[in-house]
């Protein structure tokens, strides 16, 4: 399944490029992350607990950045194990491009899932991820953007 989305980012490219491959960054903007751990400046692990329609899970698995071309690109890569809930494996090519102060960060994504989740139908499996995807890039873009003097939440 592909998905794919663009955001725009407050934020200069460098700082863009630096919080992408920020593992404490990152483990605040992934979705039910519990644990993640650089091994490498390419290779982490992870632990992301998720509720996929009926189905909860804890995967345990792998995040390798690739094809990396800083500060522009990077492809990120992830492989999980859920148990008897299945497997879970995918990865997101992400183009940073610079617009005045700003950065746009583009990104082209695809999973797959296997076991019990696999069961649970494409169209439910397609909505979670990208509801997941859209989390994370959301959450990313916050946590880079300046917070707003006084703003409750």
């Amino acid at each position: 399944m592909e998905l794919s989305g663009e955001y725009r980012i407050a934020a200069s490219k460098a700082e863009v490029w630096a919080a992408l491959n920020d593992a404490e960054v990152l483990e605040r903007c992934i979705p039910g992350c519990e644990e993640l751990d650089k091994s490498s400046d390419t290779e982490m692990s992870a632990k992301v607990a998720l509720k996929i329609g009926p189905v909860k899970a804890r995967f345990n698995g792998n995040v390798t950045l690739e094809n990396l071309d800083p500060p522009n690109a990077y492809s990120i890569v992830g492989e999980g194990q859920g148990g008897v809930a299945g497997f879970a494996k995918g990865g997101a090519d992400v183009q940073l491009a610079e617009d005045g102060d700003e950065t746009i960060l583009t990104y082209q994504a695809n999973a797959q899932v296997g076991g019990k989740i696999a069961q649970l139908g494409s169209r439910l499996i397609k909505s979670t991820s990208a509801k997941l995807a859209d989390k994370f890039f959301a959450n990313f873009r916050d946590a880079l953007e300046p917070q707003e003097e006084g703003a409750e939440g």
